[in-house]
């Protein structure tokens, strides 16, 4: 009995060993793998003798862990939808096989790393058929309310490169200044005209027509402009009319004093303001506080527009992607306008290591890993997203050999140990000869 457990035993010595030198092997082989997670194997003995009378050896057992939660370094690349997971985290994915079909949802399966490029359909997938999961913008580039403990709101990232996009014009703010002299007995009251340009909501180039108007005294300084505002997409009806004033003193000389509105909307002193409805909807214009140099001023004797700046944009061409830190995903249009358009969130799990390890250096949420969250990327106890990288392999190639030098002599010991007891039993039956 003893001798035939110590043949077990050496023969449980050598197929542990064996199975240490397959994780090895795996480990070594996938040293260049990006995302690739290092399997462990652990020894535990086998006692199979109670106390008292003669020991039986029991052996031993290998057990082999996949390191999920142990990732690889960052490297650098040149594609801007080269993502990595810097910190804790998961990146959502689905098979491109299973997105092709649109036999409901895909399955969601977990990655920290991929080199994800447009297909003929615009998803951003890999060479290795992985195609990336995020929650689609609103036309406003805001994202909307999701649930975060299932992928039932995930959809395949898809990029329409052919997109036009135009943003309308919802603020102005004017820096003009008027000259004082106009406002003088003698000027001739000649009103000074500006053009002011804008986008509509179907990016078509508009105009408002500002007029300002001095007032002219029988003596003396005015220091009064009326301000008309006319829409080019309403026929050039007047949509505002205010009278301005201007101060003289030393202090304050040439700022606003005081806006009075005769038609249109009102003038807000706290925000130097007023609201401009022209065809397409409101813009709001500012013309700066009262008693700041912000904005209009009257000095001097020259007609002269400062600064004139607006948001909105025309149609322009989508001509780059890029993912932010927050797993935001933004399209730049050539006319520079920067919308968004999907967000990538990031997945954790109570115990990442009780995946499913499935090809491609995916994984699998089970019962072992506990139930997932979505987070934000860069929020909550997530990392972040960094793009234009590559996780590296987790494998560290001295260590995995230093590994199997320690497997080999072990192996080779166990082996003697069958030998050995092969020696014995021959002995043994050489005494009944």
């Amino acid at each position: 009995m003893t001798i035939s457990s110590s043949l077990n035993a050496g023969v449980a010595g050598l197929s542990a060993n064996a199975s240490r030198l397959a994780a090895i092997s795996d480990n070594i082989a996938n040293a260049s793998t990006f995302g690739y997670r290092r399997v462990e194997t652990s020894f535990d003995s086998l006692v199979v003798s109670g106390n008292g009378g003669n020991y039986a050896a029991g052996g031993v057992r290998a057990t082999t862990e996949r390191l999920i939660d142990q990732g690889g370094s960052l490297v650098t690349t040149d594609n801007p939808t080269d993502l990595a997971v810097r910190g804790r985290g998961f990146i959502p994915v689905a098979s491109s096989s299973e997105v092709a079909v649109s036999n409901g949802t895909p399955q969601m399966l977990l990655t920290t790393t991929g080199s994800f490029r447009t297909d003929a359909e615009g998803r951003l997938v890999t060479a290795s058929g992985l195609t990336l999961l995020g929650w689609p913008a609103s036309p406003d580039g805001s994202i909307p309310s999701f649930p975060r403990d299932t992928s039932e709101g995930l959809v395949p990232v898809q990029i329409n490169a052919n997109q036009l996009t135009s943003e309308p014009t919802t603020a102005i703010t004017l820096g003009v200044n008027l000259p004082a002299t106009e406002t003088n007995a003698e000027a001739d009251g000649a009103p000074q005209q500006l053009s002011i340009e804008y986008f509509d909501n179907l990016g078509r180039s508009e105009t408002i027509q500002a007029s300002f108007t001095p007032q002219i005294p029988a003596n003396g300084t005015s220091n009064i402009w009326t301000m008309t505002l006319r829409d080019s997409a309403s026929g050039n009806a007047v949509i505002g009319e205010y009278e301005l004033e201007f101060a003289d003193s030393r202090a304050a000389g040439g700022t606003l004093l005081e806006v009075t509105t005769i038609s249109g909307g009102a003038y807000d002193p706290a925000t130097g303001s007023l609201i401009a409805t022209v065809d397409g909807g409101p813009i709001e214009i500012s013309i700066g506080r009262p008693g700041t140099t912000e904005g209009l001023t009257q000095l001097s004797d020259s007609f002269a527009p400062l600064s004139i700046s607006k948001d909105g944009s025309p149609v322009g061409n989508m001509v780059s992607i890029e993912v932010d830190g927050n797993g935001f995903v933004h399209a730049t249009f050539d006319t520079g306008v920067t919308r968004t358009i999907f967000q990538v969130p990031l997945v954790d799990l109570p115990n990442p290591n009780g995946m499913v390890a499935l090809d491609r250096q995916t994984y699998r949420p089970s019962l072992d890993s506990g139930n997932f969250f979505l987070w934000d990327a860069g929020g909550g106890p997530t990392g972040d997203l960094i793009s234009f990288s590559r996780q590296g392999s987790a494998t560290d190639v001295a260590r995995e050999l230093t590994d199997m030098i320690q497997t080999q002599r072990s192996y080779s010991s166990n082996a003697r140990v069958i030998q050995t007891v092969d020696e014995m039993l021959q002995e043994t039956t050489n005494i009944i000869r």
